[in-house]
Parts: structure tokens; sequence; C-alpha cells
């Protein structure tokens, strides 16, 4: 039977190309999906105890089963962090969005203010201009970008379950993006400022471990993908 695979981030490099069209037994898994890759390009097997994998965009183990006409992903750590699902589809509190244009946070407060909400938290990610120790020039965002829209909406979810809270926008940027530019933004609008802040910072956490965005940093003597941390 015969199923796409996808690849993101230095998996990309690794195998050559973004997507292969594979054969795979009837009743083969990811884990026997793994090891024919691992045959056909050794440099998988360095991976294989930190992959994550997904069929039809959501995050399996190794033993899962493969079907005909199935879509598998392959990545690297997004942040570090084994994931976990989380909710159910966003309610009509919740913006999110996957953009290649600038996020303007304020713009977004306003959109979701309302007579009700007394406290707004607002969380940018900007571009800094080092890493380790190094100069950085600009970065670019990649994701599966799909899969990240539905994991950003069952974030959102998520943290409407666990926090009294009015509105949740989680907006994340790929793409090039220069120093100092915003690459994510989480706006939580809630009656008092406890429930706004926490949630905030739970939302990032768990944004930064189960969404699949890549980032790659460029530096004047070269480049690499940051994979794998918090």
């Amino acid at each position: 039977m015969k199923v796409s695979v996808f690849f993101f981030a230095s998996l990309v490099d690794v195998v050559g190309s973004r997507q292969l069209s594979m054969e795979v037994s009837e009743g083969g898994t990811v884990s026997d999906l793994l090891g024919e890759l691992e045959s056909s390009h050794p440099g998988m097997k360095a991976y294989r105890p930190v992959l994550l994998t997904a069929v039809n965009e959501e995050y399996v183990q190794a033993s899962h089963a493969i079907v005909e006409g199935d879509e598998v992903a392959i990545f690297p750590p997004v942040s570090g962090g084994q994931p976990t699902e989380l909710g159910t589809p966003a309610s009509p509190h919740g913006l999110y969005r996957i953009t290649h244009e600038s996020i303007d946070a304020q713009q977004i407060s306003r959109e979701l203010l309302r007579d009700e909400v007394g406290a707004i938290c607002v969380f940018e990610g900007v571009v800094r201009n080092n890493s380790n120790g190094k100069s950085t020039e600009y970065l670019i965002y990649e994701a599966y970008e799909t899969m990240a829209l539905k994991k950003l909406e069952e974030l959102g979810e998520s943290v409407r379950q666990l926090w009294e809270i009015d509105s949740i926008a989680i907006i994340h940027r790929l793409g090039r993006m220069e120093i100092g530019e915003t690459s994510v933004a989480i706006v939580v609008t809630s009656a008092h400022r406890r429930a706004a802040f926490d949630s905030c910072h739970y939302a990032i956490d768990r944004l930064k471990k189960i969404v699949p965005i890549w980032k790659k940093e460029f530096f004047d003597d070269g480049e690499i993908w940051v994979e794998g941390q918090s």
C-alpha cells in the first residue's frame, strides 16, 4: 500500500526531499516505515530516539498501524517534551492564525475587547539579535501548517477549560523575520488579571512543546535549525 510521507526542518536536509511517496506492507506500522527510511537514508538513525510522528495530523506512537492513503509526517522535536492531545475544537471566543504577514498584537487586543473584560494579557515573542553567544542576522520559521493550526485551536480550547477567561488569540508567523519583529503573539482577555496572566504563561509554554513549528537561525558564518530546545 502507498502512503505520503512529509518531512520538516532538518529532516528535509537528511532525506533530500520534503515529501516522498512510499510503499508499506499490509499491516505495517510507523516503526516499519522508519526502518525503511533508515535503510535508504542512514542519517535518519541518529534521530530515531527523538523523532515525533503524526498520521493524518494527529500525533501517534511508532506502533501505530498505517493504512492505504495515510499522510505521515515525521519531524524533530518542536521544543522538547512528549506531546499530549488537548481539548476539543475551539470555541467562538478564540482567534487562531498561521500567517506570513506582520502581527499587530494591539489590533488583536482591540478586536477581543468587550465591556465584560477587566484584564488583557499580551505576550509577544520577538526576534532577538543573539543566540548562544553568536550574533543572529535573521530567522526563518516553517510549520506543518494544517496540523499547526489544529493544535493552536486545541490549545486555546484547553486554556478556556482550565481558566475562567473571556477569549484567547494565538497567532504565529512563518517565513523570514528580522531582528525585533514579532514571531508569535498570545492575547488573553478575562474579567480578572490572575486568570489572564496564568493562562497566557501556560499557553506559550505548551505551544513550544506541541505545535509543529520550527525556526532556523542565520549567522554571519552559517545557519542552524533550532530543535528540541525550550
